[in-house]
């Protein structure tokens, strides 16, 4: 029975953690395993649940957040400050943040957005984990920000860590 026992929490242990950690992979041609940028550009285009046309590529000469997030994901309701926070200071500057939300209620994802002052687009499909633009890009935790340079190149694939930094960072980047 302890051995049963064992095994059900190694295994437990194993799903939560494979869970929390931020792994989303692009493909090989956008980014090295370490998530820093390559030659290649990050290519996204959606329309927003707003009506908004989003496309990375006219965004060249910007700092870009890509912010995989659900209004469900506690850790993404919690990165929400940091991101407000950011695109407020920064937003003047030239930062810019796309949402791609993992949502399946479109009326909660629009209530949550209003009330926290997330005026940015937000993809929406419906599909929750089945997100066509999450699951194109391998989308397996989130939060997952993703930081793109003014080139259109992808910066990092972890901008939770001092998000508002980074950004400073690649701001000030020629």
């Amino acid at each position: 029975m302890q051995y049963i026992l064992g095994a059900i929490l190694l295994f437990f242990a194993a799903f939560v953690i494979a869970n929390i950690q931020q792994s989303p992979s692009p493909s090989p041609s956008t980014s090295t395993s370490t998530g820093t940028s390559t030659s290649a550009q990050l290519e996204l285009k959606y329309t927003a649940v707003d009506g908004t046309a989003v496309d990375l590529a006219t965004m060249r000469g910007k700092v870009v957040l890509v912010d995989f997030w659900a209004t469900w994901c506690p850790p993404c309701r919690g990165e929400v400050p940091n991101v407000v926070a950011a695109y407020n200071k920064y937003h003047d500057q030239g930062f810019e943040v796309v949402g791609v939300s993992l949502d399946k209620d479109k009326d909660a994802l629009l209530a949550f957005t209003n009330e926290n002052g997330m005026v940015w687009p937000q993809y929406f499909d419906g599909k929750g984990w089945n997100n066509d633009v999450s699951s194109s890009f391998n989308i397996h935790s989130i939060p997952a920000m993703w930081l793109v340079g003014k080139d259109g190149k992808l910066i990092t694939t972890n901008a939770r860590e001092d998000l508002a930094g980074q950004v400073g960072k690649a701001l000030a980047a020629p």
